[in-house]
């Protein structure tokens, strides 16, 4: 539980510029069961995720150029789409990408579910974001379904989350 405050904490803006000694991403996934709808925000380190989507997709990446925009979008949708994922009864979930934005020194990505057809006793969350950089990574998992918030954590190389509500 410690390590999990801690990681919270550089997430939330403790750590030097440049310099992060965890490896470690956020992701909060909201069930809105009156639109039903999943709404998703993840929260990256600038300076890993730029380093992950370069070597994944061989191209130079730059969050802070306007002019990379739409190219950056396509990058984020791809990665993203890939390495989180959201099923229910064994159905997978389709995630859009809905923006980004840069923080401070991290990235939050935002997407959602339209239409998400979500059991909600039965919810698998995968989650390998920047398992191909780092061997130390760690993916923190928030899941709120009508105001109830459960916590998890993903160590690398675990992959899965179960979740009921």
């Amino acid at each position: 539980m410690l390590l999990v405050v801690l990681a919270g904490m550089l997430l939330a803006g403790f750590s030097l510029p440049g310099w992060h000694p965890f490896h470690v991403s956020a992701s909060e996934i909201e069930y809105n069961s009156k639109q039903q709808r999943l709404e998703i925000s993840t929260k990256i380190f600038t300076d890993d995720f730029e380093a992950i989507l370069s070597r994944v997709y061989k191209t130079p990446v730059d969050f802070s150029n306007k002019a990379l925009k739409a190219k950056m979008d396509t990058l984020v949708t791809r990665y993203l789409t890939t390495h989180l994922s959201i099923q229910s009864n064994g159905r997978a979930q389709q995630l859009k990408l809905f923006g980004w934005e840069i923080d401070h020194e991290a990235v939050y990505v935002y997407t959602v579910v339209t239409n998400a057809s979500l059991n909600t006793g039965n919810i698998l969350v995968e989650n390998t974001i920047l398992y191909d950089l780092f061997s130390d990574q760690m993916n923190i998992v928030h899941f709120i379904v009508d105001g109830t918030r459960k916590s998890n954590k993903l160590s690398y190389p675990e992959r899965k989350l179960q979740f009921r509500f």
